[in-house]
């Protein structure tokens, strides 16, 4: 029953991230989520219903328009393919509880964040900040840590990019990833917030030297902090205990 279970559960995150991808290119574009339907932006063909299954079209279809012959982006099948997985990975060490729920629920959300930023270097606050506010419903009646330690925890992460924010007046870091690490606060409670703010930091950096190292950015191009930020998230929302006992481990504290 747990594979079956899993299974379904990684179809449905499939599903979402197909809805990701809308969501990716229309949001930018001030369009309307419900409407049209979706369709090739090459011709403009609306798609038929074979043409919707996530991973599988895209597969059958050999990323391209059946209609035109268009390339796909290569984007929509590694979005519905990391949600599928990811959602079927939480279900398998979570099982059937709240904790799935939140956590499939919010992995999802960071990874919409984290792609509207690195597509515009925006954190849009009609995502955000609904965002924040089931955040806040889940402290109070899901999340383990209590609706106190995780406003606590939110005004620490926040609070710990808000000072380069202030400092460099919005030049190195954007008031978009002061509310991101404010929801991953709300998430992650007090003690368990340092551990992506970390984390993102990190893999910013390794980024940037790789980028840097072979030229592909510069050294004055701005990298967007938010994606980091959201992979940190995700992968803290999951395994943030476990990383923070190796630090500790790792530091003899």
């Amino acid at each position: 029953m747990a594979i079956y279970l899993t299974v379904i559960f990684g179809l449905m995150g499939a599903a979402i991230g197909s809805f990701i991808n809308v969501c990716v290119d229309r949001i930018p574009a001030g369009k309307s989520l419900t409407g049209p339907p979706s369709h090739c932006d090459s011709c403009q063909r609306q798609l038929s219903f074979l043409d919707l299954f996530p991973i599988l079209s895209y597969i059958f279809l050999r990323g391209r328009c059946r209609y035109c012959g268009a390339r796909i982006p290569l984007q929509v099948l590694l979005v519905e393919l990391g949600c599928g997985l990811w959602t079927a990975l939480v279900f398998w060490q979570k099982g059937l509880s709240a904790d799935f729920a939140v956590i499939a629920f919010f992995s999802l959300v960071f990874i919409l964040i984290g792609l509207l930023d690195l597509k515009t270097r925006l954190v849009y606050g009609v995502i955000i900040w609904p965002a924040i506010g089931v955040a806040l419903l889940a402290a109070a009646f899901i999340l383990p840590q209590g609706i106190i330690n995780s406003l606590e925890g939110s005004a620490l992460g926040a609070g710990i990019l808000l000072i380069p924010f202030l400092v460099t007046r919005g030049g190195g870091m954007g008031f978009g990833d002061v509310e991101i690490a404010l929801l991953i606060g709300l998430l992650t409670g007090f003690y368990g917030v340092v551990v992506p703010i970390l984390l993102g930091i990190i893999l910013g950096g390794v980024v940037a030297i790789i980028l840097l190292a072979f030229r592909i950015r510069g050294r004055k191009d701005a990298i967007p902090f938010g994606p980091f930020l959201s992979i940190a998230a995700i992968i803290s929302m999951l395994w943030g205990v476990h990383i923070m006992n190796w630090w500790l481990k790792m530091f003899a504290f």
